[in-house]
């Protein structure tokens, strides 16, 4: 927008309303701490520092000189050496103030930004062959680096790499090495899980890719915008071709999208998650025209109903059940083999984790003691009485598993509540229900132990696909700029839905070989068509439609 002094008063008032309403403040009425993001002319920063507090001696020191208890620095959050920006906490009446100062470009809330996952249990790797990944070598990985901005890299996990990966410590949110949340060590996984015959494999799996970590998220799984743009621009400090950004908030920031298309314009692609509300509202950053917006299929090509439906989606990677690496001891492994076949299978909440192994029983549904349960696996009908109830009937009984199949199509997902079980229960579909009700007497075993791995969903999950697979096929065209890699990308999608571009999927489900093949063909800026951004960037800080990025995708 521009600066205070030229809008009219009831803009300013509507702004000033939206900026003391939208940030979480903390103290009484009128004394309020507001939390916003300063955009300022070039040149101006130490105009604004000064108008912040100016100090009894006129310096801007940080040190509490007329002993009035604030300290110059306490209201400055974050500070930024690309954006001419600086994120503040100050009173809400100094709000009106900063608006008016002719060196402001605009005050705008510093915005939450969000993990988009939520964790499931058990299914089957599959995304890594759906991408093409396993198509296309991975020689030349090490020409490219991505950048991970999350909830940190659980260093020493046996499956990830330790050497070509970089970090920096951050006083808010710690080592960028551990990861308390889980987040960010499985979007590492899917880009590049070593192939090393444990676990599972990332796109890029020989070890060699550049990975730089940004941790912005504690085990809380959310952060400002601010940070966000602070991480960004700590990418680049550090080279990044890529950026992956497995999260999002439901506002927009003007400041923040002038970051990321100021990004966008040295070379840097970015990459972020389309949103998990199911709904058709945009998420940010990845509706911003300068970032790549990436939906969730799964494992059968299908949209995931919690996937964002937006013209700003882009591109579509896999996202239900995905198995990747999470901090060692932090997942769940969950097995279930009848007279040797394997059955796909979840934990229910409450399950102990240990192992068992018995002859299958039919215990109906289990709304009394199982009577022939003693050293058994316990299967059982869902319906009449709660889950807890039943895996109780087995331990009555002496069983020492229970497997509850489902009376409606789905693998069961199962809850106990408050009950901790003796023994490991587990859910199955009642497809499977119905073939083990053929297998009664078998030997069974059942077990939910902890794992270094775990099964997620979200549109956190399909972003570091696309992000992975941007980094692989700009490996074998480093000359290729990021506008060409997201063209290409866009150009040679899988077309899933409606022909052509759609709110679901965007271009289609991302493939590697094919855009290999694709610039080797045509070569670097030989993309032709529509515009690869689009739709309505702006968001409830008063933004507009954004003008896209003016490059070709190949595709109407």
């Amino acid at each position: 927008m521009s600066k205070a002094t030229k809008v009219g008063a009831l803009t300013l008032a509507a702004l000033s309303l939206a900026v003391s309403t939208a940030i979480h403040a903390h103290g009484k009425a009128g004394d309020a701490l507001e939390r916003v993001i300063v955009e300022f002319k070039p040149g101006s920063k130490h105009l604004i520092e000064a108008a912040l507090h100016e100090d009894a001696d006129g310096h801007w020191d940080g040190k509490d000189d007329n002993k009035d208890g604030d300290k110059d620095k306490d209201k400055i959050k974050q500070q930024f050496k690309r954006f001419n920006a600086m994120a503040i906490e100050v009173p809400h009446s100094a709000i009106h103030g900063l608006m008016n100062n002719p060196n402001v470009i605009s005050v705008t809330p510093d915005e939450k930004r969000e993990i988009l996952s939520t964790q499931w249990e058990p299914g089957k790797p599959y995304g890594i062959e759906m991408v093409q990944a396993d198509l296309v070598s991975d020689s030349a990985a090490g020409t490219r680096t991505v950048c991970i901005i999350d909830s940190g890299y659980d260093m020493g996990h046996p499956d990830l790499q330790t050497s070509g990966v970089t970090g920096v410590n951050d006083a808010g949110t710690g080592t960028w090495y551990t990861d308390e949340n889980g987040h960010g060590t499985h979007v590492a996984g899917t880009i590049a899980a070593l192939s090393n015959g444990e676990g599972v494999v990332g796109v890029m799996p020989n070890g060699q890719v550049n990975l730089h970590i940004v941790k912005v998220f504690s085990a809380s799984g959310w952060a400002y915008s601010s940070s966000l743009m602070a991480a960004a621009e700590q990418c680049a400090d550090y080279g990044a071709n890529v950026i992956n950004m497995s999260l999002g908030g439901s506002r927009a920031n003007r400041t923040e999208e002038r970051a990321f298309a100021q990004l966008n314009a040295a070379g840097i692609l970015s990459i972020a998650a389309a949103g998990n509300d199911g709904n058709t509202r945009h998420s940010y950053p990845a509706s911003y025209d300068a970032v790549v917006s990436v939906a969730a299929v799964d494992a059968s090509e299908q949209h995931a109903a919690f996937s964002q439906q937006t013209d700003q989606v882009e591109l579509a990677g896999p996202g239900v059940s995905v198995l990747s690496s999470v901090p060692r001891g932090t997942g769940e492994k969950v097995e279930l083999t009848v007279a040797g076949t394997a059955f796909e299978a979840l934990a229910m909440e409450g399950t102990a984790r240990t192992q068992a192994t018995g002859a299958l029983a039919n215990c109906g549904l289990g709304d009394s003691t199982c009577q022939d349960a003693a050293g058994k696996v316990c299967l059982i009908e869902r319906g009449v009485v709660s889950f807890a109830e039943k895996v109780q009937a087995c331990e009555a009984g002496g069983g020492v598993g229970t497997v509850v199949y489902n009376n409606e199509p789905g693998v069961l997902l199962g809850t106990m509540g408050d009950y901790v079980a003796s023994i490991p229960a587990v859910g199955v579909s009642d497809t499977d229900g119905a073939a083990l009700l053929g297998q009664i007497g078998n030997n069974t075993t059942v077990g939910v132990t902890d794992s270094d791995w775990a099964y997620f969903d979200g549109t956190s999950m399909a972003t570091p696909h696309v992000a992975g697979v941007a980094a692989l096929v700009w490996s074998h065209h480093t000359t290729c700029s990021n506008d060409d890699i997201r063209n290409a990308l866009a150009a040679t999608a899988k077309d899933l839905g409606a022909a052509g571009r759609d709110t679901m999927y965007g271009h289609g489900l991302v493939q590697a070989k094919d855009a290999v093949d694709y610039l080797t063909t045509n070569g670097c800026g030989g993309s032709t068509g529509g515009d690869t951004g689009g739709g309505d960037t702006g968001g409830d800080d008063g933004g507009s439609k954004g003008p896209g990025n003016g490059k070709g995708n190949g595709k109407k």
